[in-house]
């Protein structure tokens, strides 16, 4: 039987120990928007991972839209993010930090005092979101960002991507996708502006490339990977007509600067759209770095993905909430805990670390 899956591999310049990566996962145990001790327990143990992506941590305080997810644009998070890092490297882990903007996706219950909820387009989200204080609120209609809200927002990636190394991250993921800052640019449903910043595939995917730029120019192409979600609905994005080419292009510009990975979303194991093969298999021939393949699966589904070479990477989510051996298990066919969903996103241990 093939192994594929639990064979050393390289990454850039990292050697991980297997092909199994611990996707994003957003827990919301970050009160004051502060990586903690608790944290620090929470990804040690699962430093088995051959990469651990952290959940999303806002590179700016207009990107903290949701109640308890961390920031990463001041010292006192670099200090608690270092935690977080040392404790993985000691385990013999390598992680990467995701940078999330949540954009549109906020509420200022949510937010320090003087952030701002910005989007491309004055568009709200349909429906509501949880807040600490006031329990579910409906969205807020966003800023329309100006041309100096955009220069500002690049120049925050690539900031906190310089103090992500200065935590001691082994590189960071810019997040693209679900119907955050970077894909409300990309997505129709999100930007309606007439500007050079949206309606053609060009100018809908200039924020996405000058992020991925900014941050390259900030700490070199081989430590920075970008998570993508075509045709992903999270979050009331719509796929529209263009939508391959929209990725295609960008997977061009992406090359250029010299990315170290894409990693695509599937939600369809979830009931959302699926990402089509055929455009899967496009983005993969494509894309001159490594992929890294998600979306429900098993070992077997992974192993026989991985031998035919869809990708070089398999994310596992879910199952890492509430199995921190969850690499131990698959190899060795245990049976998974299921997680507990009532405790996905509230704060403290119960269904963190008492797994």
């Amino acid at each position: 039987m093939s192994s594929t899956l639990f064979t050393p591999t390289e990454l850039g310049r990292l050697t991980l120990k297997n092909r199994i990566v611990m996707a994003p996962l957003t827990r919301s145990r970050a009160p004051g928007n502060l990586p903690n001790e608790l944290m620090a327990q929470y990804y040690r143990l699962r430093a088995e991972a051959g990469l651990i992506i952290t959940e999303g941590t806002s590179p700016s305080p207009n990107g903290l839209g949701y109640a308890r997810i961390p920031g990463l644009f001041n010292a006192e998070q670099v200090q608690g993010w270092q935690r977080v890092t040392d404790g993985v490297h000691q385990a013999g882990g390598r992680i990467f930090v995701q940078l999330m903007h949540t954009g549109r996706v906020s509420h200022p219950a949510n937010m320090p005092p003087g952030a701002s909820v910005l989007a491309p387009s004055a568009v709200a989200v349909p429906g509501e979101m949880w807040t600490d204080s006031d329990g579910m609120q409906p969205h807020p209609v966003p800023r329309e960002m100006s041309e100096v809200d955009i220069a500002q927002s690049i120049a925050e990636y690539a900031a906190s991507a310089k103090l992500a190394i200065q935590a001691g991250f082994d590189g960071v993921e810019l997040h693209a996708a679900n119907g955050y800052l970077i894909d409300q640019f990309l997505n129709t449903a999100s930007n309606q502006r007439q500007d050079r910043w949206g309606g053609s595939v060009e100018n809908r995917i200039r924020f996405a490339v000058e992020v991925a730029r900014a941050t390259v120019a900030a700490i070199g192409a081989g430590r920075v990977g970008m998570r993508i979600s075509p045709y992903g609905v999270f979050n009331a994005q719509m796929p529209d007509a263009e939508m391959d080419d929209v990725y295609l292009r960008l997977i061009d510009e992406l090359n250029a600067l010299g990315l170290l990975y894409i990693h695509v979303v599937d939600h369809s194991a979830m009931g959302a759209p699926e990402v089509s093969p055929k455009l899967k298999a496009r983005l993969r021939a494509a894309f001159n770095g490594q992929y890294i393949l998600s979306g429900g699966y098993d070992v077997a589904r992974a192993e026989a993905d991985l031998d035919a070479q869809r990708g070089d990477l398999v994310a596992f989510g879910r199952p890492f909430i509430s199995n921190p051996d969850l690499v131990a298990k698959l190899k060795s066919g245990q049976e998974l805990v299921a997680p507990d969903f009532a405790t996905f996103y509230t704060p403290g241990e119960k269904g963190y670390t008492d797994y």
